[in-house]
C-alpha cells in the first residue's frame, strides 16, 4: 500500500507541474495577443517610432523578391506605409501558439485594406527578450484563404 500512496502523490506533483506548465504557457501566449495588437496599434496611430520598437535589431521582413534583413532595413521600407493621415492597411491577430519553451511564438491574423477588405494574412515569428518584451524576428505576408 506505501507504493500506492507514492505513486498517487508522483501523480499529483506531475499534475501540478502540468498544469502551472500549462497557465505560463496561456500566460505567454496573451503576452504576445497583446504585442501583436500593440504593433498593430502603432500603424493605425501613425507611430513611426513605435513600430520600431517592436522591430528586432536581427529581424527578417519578407518582402517582395527579397527579404529585409535587419531594423535599419525594414524601418526604411516600411517608413512610407507611415506618411499620410490614413494607414494604407491594418491586422488584427486571430491566433497565436508559443513554444513550450515560453520564448518563440507565432502569432497570425487577417490584413485588411483601409475599406475593411481582407487583403492578405501575415504570419509573424516573436522571440521574447529577457526583459520580458516581445520582438518581431520574422515577418511574412500571404494569401487572406
Amino acid at each position: 500500500m506505501r507504493w500506492h500512496r507514492a505513486l498517487l502523490a508522483t501523480v499529483l506533483l506531475l499534475a501540478g507541474a502540468t498544469a502551472a506548465a500549462q497557465s505560463t504557457l496561456e500566460s505567454r501566449r496573451e503576452e504576445v495577443f497583446a504585442a501583436e495588437r500593440a504593433f498593430a496599434r502603432t500603424m493605425a496611430e501613425r507611430d513611426f517610432a513605435a513600430f520600431g520598437r517592436y522591430v528586432a535589431a536581427d529581424c527578417v521582413f519578407f518582402s517582395g523578391s527579397m527579404p529585409l534583413r535587419g531594423r535599419a532595413a525594414v524601418l526604411a521600407a516600411w517608413k512610407a506605409f507611415f506618411d499620410g493621415a490614413q494607414a494604407p492597411f491594418s491586422w488584427e491577430p486571430d491566433q497565436v501558439e508559443v513554444l513550450t519553451s515560453g520564448d518563440l511564438a507565432l502569432s497570425t491574423g487577417l490584413v485588411k485594406d483601409p475599406a475593411g477588405a481582407v487583403s492578405a494574412r501575415f504570419n509573424t515569428i516573436w522571440q521574447r527578450q529577457a526583459d520580458g518584451r516581445w520582438l518581431v524576428i520574422f515577418d511574412k505576408g500571404g494569401p487572406a484563404e
